[in-house]
């Protein structure tokens, strides 16, 4: 049996926020015999910086047709041998993504907050964490010239903590995020993160997928955000909506929650997880079809 010192919990990794977080129970399981696992699953306590209890349910899909105009031309592999073909692939990877990137400042009734979000669709849709926008008075959308514009919601999940938001495309030039295939990641397999952390824009954190399928059960009501991908790549407060990237470049997930230390409320190394672009893929053209739909666009 884990004894208290070998205990963790999970930091929602979203809103920067200057009112407190609300603590609820949480445990990380593997798949699918929950009943078994959950004997062993470390017991862990889930911070949301929005006081909201977020789950997921996941079904597969196919994704094909799904509707997004998203980005192209993944970055080319360097060859094996060539000198500093890793640097170099990660230095381009970088350079392609990060104006895809945006921060979201979001007014709320208790007060303000940071997180980031995900330029996928040339129409000015953005994908983001639902605990980023609710509540959500008005929405501001940060640019990575500098250039802010309004955005207005235009549908979320909170079972899946995901939302999408809209600008206006003819604000601004943009630059669309491709959005990979999850289910072909590989543990090992190097990643980035680039969101807004604290409220540093244009940060970039790198590491490798820990592990993949990871069910972290959230809430009261136990929850689930499933298949989640584990990483170790440095997450932290307003990173959440922020990209997942491979080092083709691909929009792979949504950093989402990291894990702290309880005693010490301090974050954990190397320990956060990120939800699979295989969910945008279902999630975003659903809010963006009924949106459509509604207003009749």
């Amino acid at each position: 049996m884990d004894g208290p010192d070998d205990k963790l919990s999970l930091l929602e990794t979203g809103s920067v926020k200057r009112s407190d977080s609300q603590s609820y129970a949480a445990r990380i399981t593997r798949q699918p015999k929950m009943r078994s696992i959950l004997l062993r699953a470390l017991l862990l306590a889930l911070v949301f910086g929005s006081g909201m209890v977020a789950g997921w349910q996941f079904e597969m899909h196919d994704l094909s047709g799904s509707g997004l105009q998203t980005g192209s031309n993944a970055v080319p592999l360097l060859p094996e041998g060539h000198p500093d073909s890793r640097e170099a692939t990660r230095e381009q990877v970088i350079k392609n993504i990060q104006p895809a990137v945006v921060q979201i400042d979001v007014k709320s009734a208790t007060g303000s907050s940071v997180g980031s979000g995900v330029i996928i669709d040339r129409r000015g849709y953005i994908i983001t964490n639902n605990h980023v926008i609710e509540g959500q008075q008005s929405i501001q959308v940060v640019m990575f010239n500098g250039l802010t514009l309004s955005a207005r919601l235009i549908g979320s999940t909170p079972a899946d903590d995901l939302a999408v938001i809209k600008i206006n495309p003819n604000h601004a030039k943009l630059s669309v995020a491709i959005i990979g295939d999850s289910s072909r990641l590989l543990v090992g397999q190097d990643v980035l993160v680039i969101g807004n952390p604290l409220g540093i824009t244009r940060t970039v954190t790198s590491g490798i997928v820990s592990a993949l399928g990871r069910n972290v059960v959230t809430g009261e009501n136990g929850h689930i955000l499933s298949e989640t991908i584990q990483i170790d790549a440095a997450i932290n407060p307003g990173n959440s909506g922020g990209a997942l990237i491979d080092m083709r470049g691909n929009l792979i997930g949504i950093p989402t929650l990291t894990a702290i230390v309880p005693e010490y409320k301090t974050p954990a190394n190397g320990v956060g997880f990120a939800i699979p672009s295989n969910r945008i893929q279902v999630v975003a053209p659903r809010l963006i079809s009924a949106d459509r739909h509604q207003n009749k666009l």
